[in-house]
């Protein structure tokens, strides 16, 4: 039988965890407003959940390779387990060409028809 403690301890705990969910996709949806973003960011400012971004991003990396539209190149330091930083290539996008790759992908499952839709729209 759960205590009252542990009830409000569940409560405070998934309540904290949506809240962080729920920043996440605000700050998400700012970066992409002012300036160029990974892919990445773009589908998470349309607030999918982690499991949908992977898949999206995966499949929109291969639409724009298709469309050939290239992002900004950036270079990042990327970690390894938190030790031994190395410089990578990342691609930075545009809001527009985030849409014109977005217009260009042809998604079989709901879920990503609906961050397909966002993506034209935004």
């Amino acid at each position: 039988m759960a205590t009252a403690r542990t009830v409000l301890r569940d409560r405070v705990r998934a309540n904290r965890t949506a809240s962080a969910a729920r920043r996440e996709v605000a700050r998400a949806a700012r970066r992409v407003r002012t300036t160029a973003r990974s892919l990445a960011t773009h589908v998470i400012a349309t607030g999918a959940d982690r499991e949908t971004v992977k898949g999206v991003v995966k499949a929109l990396r291969t639409a724009a390779k298709n469309a050939g539209i290239k992002g900004r190149r950036a270079r990042i330091r990327r970690t390894a387990q938190g030790f031994k930083r190395h410089a990578v290539t990342a691609y930075r996008y545009t809001r527009a060409q985030v849409a014109q790759i977005a217009a260009a992908y042809k998604p079989r499952k709901a879920e990503y028809k609906t961050v397909r839709a966002a993506l034209i729209a935004a």
